[in-house]
Formats: structure tokens, sequence, C-alpha cells
């Protein structure tokens, strides 16, 4: 009689749409990538397994613009959308489970925790324009207030989950392919900023407080990649 075990190792990456709320609205999305190191128990009875993995993520936001141009064709001109990039390295943990299978492949459903690590960001970009004009502090999300004081700004550390599905199929016994799509929301925030008292409003010339902003992230991510099975044979 024999036994078999194993660990399957995945490289994967893809297509990230990126979407953020700053105090309650919803901004454009932010097209990216990411790209993810995996490892997978060998399922038991084929069906059910656990996993880990580890990716770098690009997350963020956009504002994009038009403004009316031309009075006699109605046309428009359209701005460079600015980005929010937030650049993250996430450690997740969870499980799958196959519901079918599709041909030679199996269709699963996946779950798990994440936790995240925000190595650097773009926002240093728009500090020109703080610089330029305080009351664009209450446009742009910064890092340092406009006088050189530290905010509480950028969250380093977030934790959030995942939740998704995808098709496996088999290239032979030992590799395998596969598609996913997740579903990545943080349950805690990327950007806390406080409000920010005495800004000068350069069109009334007044004092003003800048209210405090809080950013979340949300993010849609379609994952192609490949698995390799590393299997141990226990004979009897």
């Amino acid at each position: 009689m024999a036994q078999a075990q194993g660990t399957y190792f995945g490289l994967k990456g893809g297509l990230t749409v990126g979407t953020q709320q700053w105090n309650s609205f919803d901004r454009d999305p932010l097209i990216a990538y990411h790209g993810i190191l995996s490892i997978e128990s060998f399922p038991e009875q084929g069906r059910f397994s656990l996993f880990a993995q580890a990716g770098y993520h690009l997350k963020g936001s956009a504002i994009r613009q038009s403004l009316f141009g031309n009075p006699f064709n109605s046309s428009f001109v359209s701005f460079p959308a600015q980005r929010f990039e937030f650049q993250n390295i996430s450690l997740s943990v969870g499980a799958k489970q196959v519901i079918s299978e599709v041909g030679s492949g199996q269709l699963y459903y996946m779950f798990g925790i994440r936790g995240d690590y925000t190595i650097d960001t773009n926002l240093d970009e728009y500090e020109r324009f703080v610089e330029r004009n305080q009351i664009t502090a209450g446009i742009y999300p910064l890092d340092v207030y406009f006088t050189g004081e530290t905010l509480l700004g950028v969250r380093r550390l977030n934790y959030g989950f995942l939740a998704g599905g995808g098709l496996n199929f088999p290239f032979s016994e030992y590799v395998e392919g596969l598609i996913e799509f997740t579903v990545n929301p943080d349950f805690s925030l990327q950007y806390e900023q406080p409000a920010i008292p005495n800004v000068i409003d350069p069109i009334t010339g007044q004092n003003r407080t800048l209210p405090e902003r809080k950013i979340r992230n949300l993010t849609f991510e379609i994952t192609v990649g490949a698995r390799f099975l590393r299997k141990v044979e226990y004979i009897d």
C-alpha cells in the first residue's frame, strides 16, 4: 500500500483594481498589479487544503478629471489621473475547498486573513501643491503637515481578509496552472489624519479647520500563475 503526501509551491500575479473611501466618499479606481509566492498543503481527499502566501500589492485610488472645453463642439479636456499609491507587502493564511470538477481541472473557493505592511507611498508628489497653497492640505493625503509637523498620516500596519475562488488545471502530475479572483477588504485604516486647525483659506483670507481624513483600502485582484507539487509517497 502507498500513501501520498506533499506540498504545493506557487508563483502567481496579475491585475489589481484598487479602490478607497476618503471619509465615506469613493474615489476612482487605481489600475495596478501584484505578485505572490504561495505554499499549500496537499489536499485531504483531494478537496480541502491550507495555504500561506506572501506578496507585493500596489493599492490605492485615483482622481480623474475632465473639464468642458470647446463650447462649439461640446468637447471635453481630460487631465492625467492623480494616482495615490500605497506599496504593501501582504502575508495571508487561509483555506481552500474544491467544490466541483471542471474537465481535468478543479473549481474551488478560498478565504483567509491578511496582514499588510506599507513600505512606501507616492504621497510626497503632492507636497508641492501644499507649499503653494495651504488649503490643498484638505485635498491631498500627506505624510507631513505643511508646517513640517508630523501627522499620523499613513498607517504602516493594516489587516483584513480575502475571499474568492479559482480554477486549477493540470499541465502534468507535478505542475498545475491556475486562475483566481479575490476580493480583499481592509478592516483597519490605511491613512488617518486628525483635523487641522488654523489653515488660511486663500479665497477668503480667513482661518478654517480642515476635517479629519480616514482612508480604507478595498482591492479586487485577478491572478494567474502556476503551482508545483513536491510529492512524497510512503510505501508499506
